[in-house]
């Protein structure tokens, strides 16, 4: 196997390059290759005859013997040709780690015999055929007796800027050379870029990187067929760029995905996704937590595969492009090795009436001019907004600020640059085109812009513009010109494109035959869960319901089976067997109820049987009573009647058991089907699974009703309250559950609709203190009222990094919260006592006429600036109240044990059984606000939460 410089330059690229040098397969074409090829050449000629005329014509050779170097008289040589065998060893027997034999000794060429008759050689690659042209090489005469004459080789490089593979390319050259002269090769020069600069390189610290590239060529070209195909960036300067990419589309490789690195690429095939369209099946729309709201949604690579094989605009979100001025749109043209920016492309509007400029630099010395021009187009035009896409504009406008000087402080230009919009941060995450990359090409030829060239890229501009620096050719020039000023066009279309986005975003109906999918409004599907099937016909619904498992457990097989009728019986049998724990017999009656005689007989004997439950100091065990008493007959009037006393319940289960249920169903949330199954499987009843806990809850609410109705009358009545609503779903209908708190009480109230008559009903002489969030329905309750000021804290955050270039909301934003920041750290120290708060209320003022004095040009702000005026009365009454909070803390922590419950629920509920929910949810949320516990409240039989409170040991301590 044959491994030129050309080949381990093309393995640093790309391995399956590497392969396809190796095997001589040809090039598909590339333009921009060819020439960096034929740069490549001209430059290494023309830098070797420039050394050559610095030595005398006796001290240079022109492709000389390498046959016996040692001898070799000339002191500097150019387009010498090295070729030695070399074998890798994986892994490195011990003394052969990467050092090289001392300098008097001599190498024999390896070979596969030689390295088998080593007992500590490891495993052997097939050996490599090493070649090397070398660029020239020095060679500096030895100093004296028993001195090495020493040799550097040295490479032609066209770039101005180095990088790593470079160096590595001159460390495989001296790698050759010391394999050919059997001593160290330390070091190499590589003369560079149009001043021909030269770097001098430490070899010697990159032969391990050498021999370890090696050893994978000797791998890689061991295999007859080549390896996975994988495009990357470098593919745009490769000669097989038309092969691979073809057959990368017939594959449908994931390596089209332009955006995805190797290491997810790696771990889609673990999990087996190996093509496009495998992975954009794998896409599943979720609903974003709220404390992610504010961060920017991540990109994903499925959903761009999915709009791929969709052939549609996916959006995620809304995307935020506001344009309040006169659009300009910028495309620059530039040499990346010389940072040399020589064509500024400006569109000024939008559509026919849009002007073009091209400012174009001859040269360097130009380029200052360009720049000078390019800013006064942007002080002549009308609020200008700077449109480009990408990171090289950006990067432009820094670089040029810092070359030629920036524009004047708050000058036109100067705010432009501040807010300059980057279309591609738009579309990054939000917009997923059905291309395979967010390229400016790829979005606008999608949209259905074209180009007059087909085959112009950016690449293809930096031959262009050498081209016509070599020739001064006036086409070059019209190419590049022209290239530009469609690339500008091309930007006017994507920006235009996502203004229209963002206006249809919220009104996309994901139909099939709309062309944009919202992402929001797909549905979520959940391919693992269980789901309850819907049938046009009720005949196919009772052969549906006839296949349920318990249905066939409980109907079919024990008619199927004899012993499962057995079965049933043994467990009935248990049952009704259950012994009790403890027996009770009434006491005797003392006279007959109906006409007071003494005189009466037994008449007949009963029992009655009450599951229930006894908690222990560390535990709970199953307790069943028996009462078995007599019926009475009266000796005088005739009269049956039971003993005076009735000790037992009016159920079957008693109030422990009870108490246990309720804080099972409501406390720790578990469905009621699972409460039954978990009475049944650790206390050995047999209660009839699905009905016992919700006869409980439907019993246990009209039993506290009383309480829960005294709740909502304290808090309507109080000097706090706090107030928030969150939506439910009742059988496929909405409904609305609002949540009144204060600091020691909670209760939620249903309603089916959002709308203020409940508020109005319920707050009509309320003249407490109500916080709240913005819902326009609080507002018209006649009370002071503390809007909440995280929601609007929060509502500015969005707008900022939404807006990150507007100034105005910025220094708008900063004040109010400077102002709110001082005012937190009082509460932070002194707590919400008015008297400290008061102070306050002077910088409240002044922030007021200070913003009422600042004239606005920016929509957003000046939208903040209404909201901050509309409520002032309502955002800073906290500074005024003792006890009132800035925020609305209170209620919003009250919505999540509701919206867990809600989400056990799962819908299924009725309106009369999520009401009995709520009862039983204030009184278990009402105890824990004021530090009971819910199950102890529950099983003491008190109706009052205070009085319970009160009865409790440590609060009789306290008052005593």
């Amino acid at each position: 196997m044959k491994v030129s410089a050309d080949v381990f330059e093309a393995f640093m690229d790309c391995a399956t390059k590497c392969w396809l040098r190796a095997v001589g397969e040809p090039t598909s074409g590339n333009a921009y290759a060819e020439w960096v090829n034929s740069q490549k050449e001209s430059y290494r000629a023309d830098a070797a005859k420039r050394l050559m005329a610095d030595v005398a014509a006796n001290e240079c050779d022109v492709v000389p013997s390498a046959g016996n170097l040692k001898t070799a008289k000339w002191r500097v040589a150019v387009g010498m040709e090295l070729c030695r065998s070399y074998a890798s060893r994986k892994p490195a027997p011990a003394g052969t780690d990467g050092t090289l034999p001392p300098d008097n000794s001599s190498i024999v060429p390896c070979s596969t015999a030689n390295l088998e008759a080593s007992p500590s050689a490891g495993k052997v690659q097939e050996p490599l055929s090493l070649v090397a042209c070398l660029h020239a090489v020095e060679r500096v005469p030895s100093e004296g007796r028993g001195k090495l004459a020493q040799f550097t080789p040295i490479r032609f490089l066209y770039k101005s800027k180095l990088a790593k593979n470079d160096r590595l390319l001159l460390a495989f050259d001296a790698f050759v050379l010391s394999e050919t002269l059997g001593r160290d090769v330390s070091a190499g020069q590589i003369i560079y870029g149009k001043d021909r600069a030269t770097l001098r390189v430490n070899t010697s610290a990159l032969v391990g990187d050498v021999r370890k590239s090696l050893g994978k060529i000797a791998a890689l070209l061991s295999n007859p067929t080549p390896p996975d195909l994988v495009l990357n960036r470098h593919c745009a300067a490769c000669e097989f760029q038309t092969r691979c990419r073809q057959k990368a589309i017939e594959k449908d490789d994931l390596s089209l995905l332009a955006g995805m690195s190797e290491k997810e690429r790696k771990k889609f095939h673990r999990k087996g996704i190996f093509t496009v369209t495998q992975l954009s099946y794998t896409f599943r729309p979720r609903r974003r937590p709220k404390r992610r709201r504010d961060k920017r949604e991540k990109y994903h690579h499925s959903l761009k595969a999915l709009a791929i094989r969709e052939k549609k605009i996916h959006i995620v979100g809304s995307p935020e492009l506001k344009i309040e001025g006169t659009p300009v749109y910028l495309d620059v043209e530039g040499l990346p090795d010389d940072d040399f920016y020589y064509l500024i492309g400006v569109r000024i509007g939008n559509g026919a009436s849009a002007i073009q400029h091209s400012l174009w630099a001859d040269s360097m010395e130009d380029e200052k001019k360009i720049w000078r021009e390019f800013l006064g187009i942007l002080d002549s035009v009308e609020k200008p907004v700077l449109i480009h896409y990408g990171s090289y504009e950006t990067i432009f406008l820094r670089r040029m600020s810092d070359r030629h000087g920036k524009p004047p402080t708050r000058s036109i230009p100067d705010a432009t640059f501040e807010r300059a919009v980057n279309l591609l941060s738009v579309v990054f995450a939000q917009v997923y085109y059905p291309c395979h990359s967010n390229g400016l090409k790829e979005v606008a030829k999608h949209l259905g812009f074209q180009w007059s060239d087909d085959t112009a890229t950016g690449m293809k501009s930096i031959v262009w513009r050498q081209e016509w620096e070599t020739s001064r050719a006036a086409a070059a020039k019209e190419a590049l010109i022209v290239y530009n000023v469609e690339d500008c066009q091309a930007l006017e279309v994507v920006s235009n494109c996502l203004f229209e986005l963002r206006r249809v975003s919220s009104q996309v109906g994901n139909t099939p035959s709309s062309d944009v999918v919202n992402t929001s409004q797909l549905k979520r599907e959940h391919p693992y869960g269980f789901k309850r099937n819907t049938f046009a016909l009720p005949e196919l619904d009772a052969i549906n319901n006839a296949a349920y498992w318990d249905y066939q457990r409980e109907r079919i097989y024990v008619k199927s089976n004899r012993s499962n009728y057995r079965e049933i019986g043994r467990n009935a049998r248990r049952a009704r067997g259950l012994s009790p724990t403890k027996t009770v017999e009434c006491a005797r009656p003392r006279s007959c109820p109906k006409c007071s005689s003494p005189h009466f007989f037994k008449h007949t004997k009963s029992s009655k049987t009450v599951f229930d439950l006894k908690f222990m100091r560390h535990g709970i065990k199953r307790w069943i009573t028996r009462y078995c008493f007599h019926n009475y007959q009266c000796q005088n009037c005739g009269a049956v009647f039971p003993p005076e006393e009735k000790c037992w319940a009016r159920g079957r289960l008693g109030s422990e058991i009870i108490a246990y249920a309720l804080y099972l169903n409501i406390e720790l949330r578990l469905p009621q089907i699972h409460v039954d199954q978990n009475l049944n499987k650790l206390f050995g009843f047999q209660l009839p699974v699905g009905g016992v806990t919700h006869g409980i809850k439907e019993r246990a609410a009209n039993t506290y009703r009383g309480t829960y109705e005294a709740l909502l009358a304290k808090l309507c009545s109080g000097r706090l309250l706090h107030a928030d609503e969150t939506k439910i779903s009742i059988r496929g209908n909405d409904g609305f559950v609002w949540i009144f708190a204060s600091t020691e009480e909670v209760a939620y109230v249903y309603s089916e609709t959002r709308e203020g008559d409940l508020l109005q009903t319920m707050l009509k002489d309320f003249r407490g203190v109500l916080v709240s969030d913005f819902y326009a329905a609080y507002d018209a309750i006649p009370c002071p009222q503390q809007k909440c000021l995280i929601h609007l804290i929060r509502d500015l955050n969005e707008d900022l990094l939404k807006h990150p270039y507007d100034e105005e909301l910025k220094r708008l934003g900063s004040a109010f919260a400077v102002l709110l920041r001082a005012m937190v750290e009082t509460v932070d120290r002194f707590g919400l006592k008015s008297r400290f708060l008061r102070r306050h209320l002077s910088a409240v003022d002044r922030f007021y006429r200070q913003i009422a004095d600042v004239p606005l040009q920016s929509e957003i702000a000046i939208k903040l600036k209404d909201r901050l005026e509309k409520n002032r009365d309502k955002l800073f009454t906290f500074l005024m109240f003792d006890g009132v909070p800035w925020n609305n803390n209170n209620a919003e922590h009250a919505v999540k044990p509701f919206a867990a419950l809600r989400q056990i629920i799962g819908g299924i509920t009725s309106e009369n059984g999520i009401r009995d929910y709520l009862v039983l949810l204030s009184i278990c949320e009402t105890c824990k606000y004021m530090g009971l516990d819910f199950l102890d409240f529950v099983r003491s039989g008190e109706k009052d939460i205070h009085t319970f409170r009160d009865s409790r040991p440590a609060a009789k301590a306290r008052k005593v």
